[in-house]
């Protein structure tokens, strides 16, 4: 009962969409209507500016490390963090306070990856930004890192069978949730960091 308790807890802090809040604070617009349409840190960059892009990215991954904590916190079994983290992921998706209208959950990704497994998460996310930088792609480095990232746990081990499942489970949902990103990436027609995208 606890585990579900905490799971709900994390569910519903993760349908905190910091994106559609600063943007109606400073805007007094709904980003989900501009840009991209997505509502996430980069579509953040793009309508609004670097500082709340910045804001926005940094509260989306306080959301994974907080729903994390709330396992370890009210549990002892090892699963849980990860679940919370999951279900944290899954509200920034799909949020109940907004209309089931969310971003792509990247961000609070980062969060429960570097907070269950920190090196692995590291490893990852140092490849994931050295192609950022290189191809000015985010959305490319993103799946780098949702991908790489359960493999680094599976490699370097010391961690539960558990968490490279879920951690599997978690690369798998963020594919397809960047699979209109991977299509335009094929393509050729996906939007590079700094490029704006029409209104």
């Amino acid at each position: 009962m606890i585990a579900i308790l905490v799971c709900i807890a994390a569910y519903l802090l993760g349908s905190i969409s910091f994106s559609y809040l600063i943007a109606k604070v400073v805007k007094k617009i709904d980003i989900r209507d501009h840009g991209s349409g997505n509502a996430g840190a980069t579509n953040t960059l793009r309508v609004l500016g670097t500082g709340p892009a910045i804001a926005v990215l940094a509260l989306d991954v306080i959301k994974g490390i907080l729903a994390v904590w709330l396992g370890y916190w009210f549990t002892s079994e090892p699963i849980v963090p990860f679940l919370a983290g999951i279900c944290a992921i899954l509200g920034h998706n799909w949020p109940i306070f907004f209309g089931f209208r969310g971003g792509k959950g990247v961000a609070t990704t980062i969060g429960v990856f570097a907070t269950i497994a920190f090196f692995p998460a590291l490893y990852a996310g140092i490849i994931a930004i050295i192609a950022i930088v290189v191809t000015r792609f985010v959305s490319l480095g993103s799946l780098i890192f949702v991908v790489l990232t359960p493999a680094f746990i599976f490699l370097l081990g010391g961690n539960p069978a558990s968490y490279i499942l879920l951690g599997t489970i978690l690369a798998i949902l963020s594919v397809w949730r960047h699979r209109t990103n991977v299509k335009r990436l094929f393509s050729g027609t996906e939007s590079k960091l700094g490029q704006k995208v029409e209104q």
